[in-house]
């Protein structure tokens, strides 16, 4: 196994330069292209910072695989996956919103070791390394202790096609919206389950993410003292297209059963 301390190194220092190069262009004009959904963007900005994140990996790992949104590099055979998202918040950084960040996890033979989170604009960088708990920026960070739905505060997201309810994604949202609960969506899977890890949100789900919107959020929640499953309380991987997450208490199992309304109505 490689050095952990010299992974951690080249992780903060990827997400640093990426940043960086984040802030350079931030409300300025840059291109902005489209993906297979129309709403789904990419800027050049994620191709620079994904390109630059590749490349610091590579000057010290060039055996290691990149498993980025914009392409990465998957062509090693190596037990390593560094797992990138350059910007996630695409949408709302093309649009000057300052809610984005650059998501960067490493996996070792199929699992998360390593995960960082930073938000350019808040200047919060959240991370976690296996075993060693979550941080933000020097705290130490642990979900609140809040115990039922009715108390907490919720965060969601909708995948691009939503208008064609995917996976009950608009059904889930109105089910949640009539108990009354507070929720928010704020364009960024990392950010949501970073700022539940820390506290500010007592449950997140969402579908159809992929493994770099998840990856270092996750590692982050679990060693801050949270859970994460799929929608019927299953094992998770950030390979799945369903993630339930929560502070771990009586809240995650209610949020089940609200999410379960919408699949019973199919029968």
């Amino acid at each position: 196994m490689e050095d952990i301390n010299k992974l951690k190194e080249v992780m903060f220092k990827a997400a640093e330069e990426a940043v960086k190069i984040q802030l350079e262009y931030f409300e300025k004009d840059f291109e902005i292209g489209r993906k297979r959904d129309y709403s789904d963007l990419v800027t050049e900005v994620d191709k620079k910072s994904e390109a630059r994140i590749i490349e610091i990996v590579h000057e010290t790992f060039p055996g290691h695989n990149v498993l980025g949104e914009e392409g990465g590099d998957q062509h090693k055979s190596s037990d390593y996956v560094w797992i990138v998202d350059p910007i996630d918040g695409t949408v709302n950084y093309a649009h000057s919103v300052p809610i984005f960040c650059v998501s960067i996890a490493v996996e070792y033979k199929g699992e998360i070791i390593l995960g960082v989170v930073s938000s350019p604009k808040t200047r919060e960088i959240f991370w976690a390394e296996k075993g060693k708990g979550a941080y933000l920026n020097d705290k130490k960070i642990s979900v609140s202790d809040i115990e039922l739905l009715k108390d907490s505060l919720l965060v969601t997201g909708f995948p691009y096609g939503a208008k064609d309810n995917f996976d009950h994604c608009i059904d889930h949202f109105v089910n949640f919206v009539k108990l009354g609960l507070p929720i928010r969506r704020l364009g960024s899977a990392a950010l949501d389950i970073c700022y539940l890890a820390c506290g500010r949100f007592e449950g997140f789900w969402e579908v159809n993410l992929n493994a770099w919107d998840v990856a270092a959020g996750y590692l982050i929640l679990l060693e801050a003292g949270g859970k994460a499953t799929n929608f019927k309380g299953g094992a998770y991987t950030v390979y799945d297209k369903q993630i339930l997450a929560s502070n771990g208490r009586t809240v995650h199992n209610e949020m089940m059963d609200v999410l379960k309304i919408a699949y019973s109505e199919d029968k």
